[in-house]
């Protein structure tokens, strides 16, 4: 990755976070960050995360000056169109509350950091709906999918991923190849103008090298940003948190100099922009009133997540329930299954934890990126169902593993309306939410997001040991 020429020193700026946090604060800024999934809060801490796309919700997380709050959209579940839809009614929302409030909202489209997920079409509507309420043009969008701890991260346009300990450019992982968001090129110059179907040209994208970020510091940064115009796309190299806060801070000094920018990130440029430090999770809060023993839920197939869950068996413990995806694909099966499943759970969770898995061998139809995407939704209903079914049996926690798995499952399964990140597991990946507002049966359920690709292979299994450590205290 570095052997073609040796990278300048990271520029660590003392108080980065504190002069950015005071910053939003004395301008009155906002921070809505719309998640296409619910893991994008896993870099961040003591933010609420809203699941139901309503005003009054997102007031409520953006209530003071500095406020960061993420509005779980969950649109890599649904096509293009949707999402464009989607996006434009809740931009609207928060611009419209911006302009009745006098507050500022700045829109953070937080995606995936392996580049799945509607990323020109998102922009586009946000983009928009921003013009139209606010009455001016977007000049610039901020792209910067880095998720440091996960090892992604760009250097000379090119995004990495690391993988069995190897920075791999992502266009040669299993990411690239998803059925639904597949993509060919790791240069982000050129995948913008892949995603965008040749609406940009690879040529016409700027970039934020690590020279400018490390040499010329946040006035450099201001500089380069004060030139774009027209909606233009910008790439922020990083490979570190200091990178990514003298970005931050040149952005504020660009805001300050009348420039209006959208940012398509993954979850570490949200927590450089909120000006949120890293923090360890040093409580898990466990409801002693509650049935002592917890549910992990698995429907994501990437080939992490089984090997995640191979090596939590190991720990034993558990009582396994399959939910076979070919059953739930056929109307005449799918009830049965979905009843004969939750009532396995409800039994044993009294007596042991539970691991619940879709069956690993994955249902695709060839070149058909909708029916792909179809199959999914229909084996996440299933689990939503089972789920929330289950919640007579009063589970002390649920993992939920899987992008979508945990979007449905917080929203539907559980009926959370609104939570607050209590942290993180591991650094910068995997977050706890303690529902705030949710029906009686799920306040004091502490509920785990889990993405389907992050984390080593003894990830599931490292929270497993916390949660159980937790809930054996409490009892």
């Amino acid at each position: 990755m570095t052997a073609a020429r040796s990278l300048p020193a990271v520029l660590a700026i003392p108080g980065a976070p504190t002069r950015i946090r005071e910053h939003n604060r004395r301008t009155g800024r906002r921070l809505a960050v719309l998640d296409d999934d619910p893991t994008g809060s896993q870099a961040v801490h003591g933010v609420s995360v809203v699941t139901v796309l309503e005003r009054s919700e997102y007031a409520a997380g953006l209530t003071a000056p500095g406020d960061t709050c993420f509005v779980l959209t969950n649109t890599r579940a649904l096509d293009e169109t949707q999402a464009v839809a989607l996006n434009r009614s809740t931009a609207y929302g928060l611009y419209s509350l911006a302009v009745d409030t006098g507050a500022t909202v700045e829109v953070v489209s937080r995606s995936d950091s392996t580049l799945r997920g509607h990323v020109h079409a998102e922009i586009e509507a946000i983009a928009g709906e921003h013009l139209a309420v606010i009455g001016r043009p977007v000049d610039g969008v901020l792209f910067c999918p880095a998720m440091i701890e996960a090892g992604r991260f760009t250097v000379d346009d090119v995004h990495f991923a690391v993988v069995d300990g190897v920075p791999t450019p992502v266009a040669d992982t299993e990411f690239a190849k998803d059925k639904t968001f597949g993509y060919t090129s790791s240069n982000l110059r050129e995948f913008i103008a892949e995603r965008s179907g040749g609406a940009i040209a690879a040529a016409d994208v700027r970039s934020l090298s690590l020279d400018d970020i490390r040499i010329g510091g946040p006035e450099r940064v201001a500089e380069i940003l004060g030139e774009v115009t027209g909606l233009g796309w910008v790439v922020v190299n990083c490979t570190s948190y200091a990178d990514l806060e003298v970005v931050a801070l040149g952005l504020q000094l660009a805001q300050d100099a009348g420039k209006t920018f959208l940012t398509r990130s993954g979850p570490s440029f949200v927590r450089a922009l909120a000006g949120i430090e890293a923090k360890d999770l040093a409580d898990i809060p466990i409801d002693r009133s509650r049935t002592p023993h917890g549910l992990i839920a698995v429907g994501s197939h990437v080939g992490l997540t089984t090997r995640q869950v191979r090596e939590a068996r190991q720990r034993g413990g558990l009582v396994e329930v399959e939910l076979h995806v070919p059953a739930l694909l056929d109307p005449s099966t799918a009830a049965t299954q979905i009843d004969e499943v939750a009532a396995r759970i409800i039994a044993a969770l009294p007596h042991s934890d539970v691991l619940l898995c879709t069956s690993r061998d994955l249902v695709a139809v060839d070149n058909d990126p909708d029916a792909s995407l179809n199959i999914a939704r229909t084996v996440s209903s299933a689990l939503v169902s089972v789920v929330e079914k289950a919640r007579a049996a009063r589970p002390a926690w649920v993992v939920a593993k899987g992008g979508i798995t945990s979007h449905d499952l917080a929203v539907r399964g559980l009926g959370i309306r609104r939570a607050t990140v209590a942290g993180q597991f591991l650094p910068g990946q995997i977050s706890l939410f303690t529902p705030d507002e949710a029906p009686a049966d799920v306040i004091g359920c502490a509920f785990v997001v889990f993405p389907g690709n992050v984390g080593g292979v003894d990830a599931l299994a490292q929270v497993l040991d916390r949660l159980r450590t937790a809930t054996a205290r409490s009892n």
